[in-house]
């Protein structure tokens, strides 16, 4: 077990409620962990907001700037190469990597996805799954491939759909667990507890 933080790079795209909840735990010191380098492919995303608010380095490369999948993935991976990035965490990041990507951080990219995969990989998660009428679902960690959503899994947390619930109440109960489950499971990879 290393008394030196583990380095994070985040992708994110959206708000950054993920991204919140790794920046409490490494300021709480609950994480042996640090967030060096914040990447959104949408400038508009809240979780640069989140970041510069404390301090932490954040950067917007457009996936639109690029002619090709591959050049937006090697200007993601040199700026995370700078940063000595030791892992790379995607937190609302909505688009796919490709084994360019991957293959620069093998087995060091983990992604926080809103269901119990292997059901209801991809977008509206919660939404899926409460049309179909499931009585639970969660949230699942798990390492990143070339796939939607169908990589190792690392973790999950189960919530129970409610008779009350409607897509909103069951979203909300669900980010609650990724908000415990994320950073957990970061600290488990700081603690070299999964490789």
């Amino acid at each position: 077990m290393s008394s030196v933080p583990l380095r994070l790079g985040v992708l994110a795209s959206g708000s950054g409620t993920n991204l919140q909840s790794i920046l409490d735990a490494c300021a709480a010191k609950t994480i042996n962990a640090e967030v060096a380098l914040v990447i959104s492919n949408k400038r508009t995303a809240g979780a640069l907001v989140k970041a510069s608010s404390v301090g932490v380095d954040s950067q917007v490369i457009s996936h639109k700037a690029y002619t090709t999948r591959k050049s937006f993935e090697e200007a993601l991976v040199q700026s995370f190469r700078l940063r000595n990035i030791q892992l790379v965490v995607l937190a609302g990041f909505m688009r796919l990597l490709t084994s360019h990507f991957l293959n620069a951080f093998r087995n060091r990219v983990i992604n926080i996805h809103p269901s119990l995969l292997p059901a209801f990989p991809g977008v509206n998660a919660q939404q899926q799954a409460f049309d179909y009428g499931v009585k639970f679902s969660g949230c699942t960690v798990h390492f990143v491939d070339e796939g939607m959503d169908t990589g190792p899994i690392i973790a999950q947390a189960v919530v129970p759909v409610l008779d009350t619930d409607d897509v909103e109440t069951l979203q909300k109960r669900i980010l609650v667990e990724e908000h415990k489950l994320l950073p957990q499971v970061i600290q488990w990879i700081a603690d070299e507890q999964i490789m």
